[in-house]
């Protein structure tokens, strides 16, 4: 079979579309070195005063470090949940999936600010009987993000499912293999590399979730992006541009880390 080789035609239009969606990323880069206490371009003269800044104001570091958490936490629960749902519905094939995976799917399909302002309720009266989770805690905005990235997680999940063949989950109940060896032994390991891309989707989406966190929280639990939000509201602080430039290099370096690690994967198979 004669493998397909795009033209220099189909090249250059890759080109140009990529250079095209990331003009905006780039535009970033330059304004993040204006010496100006404002959102502009440089004219002339660079600073790395907005840079300085990150290191300088505590309130970048707690925020940088609370979305770590908060996203942590919630991509754990999230995968969790996802997993055990998606082996349910796969194991047991009850006449009902298709209900129950509707039912898990609606946070994806309702609008974000009827779910915030569900979720705003839920957590204000959490907040009357404890004092962990609830409103403006670390814990209660990571409960808000677990009900809206468990959708995507599990529609991956689902995915993964669905590529494993039946075949060898009946070999292994047909030998005597118990619900939890054919769980962890045939089916999870089948489906690894579709648990692992459902924790990173899940992290990624609770790292940059604002629509939510703006409802649930208030002076407590600020993360990076709400912190973000209220410069951008209050008075376009700059540094803006420099945290995005730093978060468009983390994400660059993970992607190359990802590219070498699959390059090593493959030479070695």
């Amino acid at each position: 079979m004669i493998g397909y080789r795009p033209g220099p035609v189909a090249i250059l239009a890759a080109i140009l579309v990529a250079v095209f969606l990331l003009m905006p990323l780039l535009a970033v880069v330059p304004v993040s070195f204006t010496p100006a206490r404002f959102l502009s371009m440089p004219a002339g003269e660079l600073s790395l005063r907005h840079y300085r800044e990150l290191f300088d104001n505590p309130a970048w570091g707690s925020g940088l470090l609370l979305s770590l958490r908060i996203g942590l936490v919630s991509s754990a629960i999230a995968t969790t949940l996802a997993v055990m749902f998606g082996l349910g519905i796969w194991m047991l094939r009850p006449a009902f999936a298709g209900l129950l995976v509707g039912f898990v799917l609606l946070p994806m399909v309702v609008p974000p600010v009827v779910s915030a302002m569900t979720l705003y309720f839920l957590l204000t009266g959490l907040s009357k009987m404890n004092d962990l989770v609830g409103y403006d805690t670390w814990l209660g905005v990571a409960l808000a993000h677990v009900v809206m990235i468990v959708p995507f997680a599990v529609v991956l999940i689902l995915v993964a499912l669905s590529q494993v063949d039946r075949r060898i989950d009946l070999a292994a109940r047909g030998l005597g293999a118990s619900v939890a060896q054919r769980a962890f032994k045939v089916i999870l390991p089948n489906i690894k590399f579709g648990i692992v891309t459902a924790a990173l989707l899940s992290f990624v989406l609770s790292w940059e979730e604002i629509g939510v966190t703006l409802f649930v929280t208030s002076v407590n639990a600020i993360t990076l992006p709400r912190l973000m939000w209220m410069g951008l509201r209050d008075n376009i602080d700059p540094a803006i541009a420099a945290i995005s430039v730093l978060l468009i290099l983390l994400t660059v370096a993970l992607l190359l880390v990802r590219l070498v690690v699959r390059r090593l994967i493959a030479r070695r198979a």
